[in-house]
């Protein structure tokens, strides 16, 4: 598995090697570089309150929190991939960063808290998917102007949702945009 390099704020440059026993599938560095290209003139990091679901290696959490993110709830269904990401915020002083080992749907649907931005990244084989946006706006996790963005593989669709706004492709993943209107 290759390292995951950080891309920007504080810890811009250093490069993290998660486990090889991860299950998980990280964004790519490519992929990563283009969204947070995006995301750069869509919200102000610092600031910001921050939800990773399916956090895998927790490289969307660290990049996150790197670059100022006030709070970063990264949750994850893997004991060794909470493990992991609770050893890297520990190591980097990224207090931000808090780490739940759930299961992601179970928690969409009993959550209370509300997020500026939500990143989900399921495994691409996962049935529900679709879903996931439907269930995040009907428990409405999103703050008024919030972002969500569901990675997934790009030969799927997942754009039936009113609150979707784009589909970005990257080689085989693909990040869908939805956002909650003021």
């Amino acid at each position: 598995r290759k390292p995951m390099r950080i891309i920007g704020g504080k810890l811009k440059g250093i490069r993290i090697h998660p486990p090889l026993d991860l299950p998980s599938r990280p964004t790519t560095d490519r992929s990563k570089e283009a969204l947070f290209n995006i995301l750069n003139n869509q919200l102000d990091f610092e600031g910001l309150n921050a939800l990773d679901l399916f956090t895998g290696t927790g490289n969307i959490s660290i990049e996150l929190a790197s670059r100022g993110a006030d709070s970063v709830l990264a949750i994850d269904n893997s004991f060794k991939c909470c493990s992991f990401i609770k050893e890297v915020s520990k190591k980097y002083k990224l207090d931000a960063i808090s780490v739940m080992k759930e299961d992601v749907i179970k928690f969409i649907k009993r959550s209370e808290r509300r997020f500026d931005f939500i990143f989900a990244d399921p495994p691409f084989d996962m049935a529900e998917i679709p879903l996931i946006p439907q269930l995040i706006f009907d428990h409405q996790l999103l703050n008024p102007g919030g972002l969500l963005i569901v990675e997934h593989h790009s030969k799927k669709k997942i754009d039936q949702h009113p609150n979707f706004i784009q589909q970005r492709d990257y080689g085989y993943s693909a990040f869908s945009f939805f956002e909650l209107k003021e």
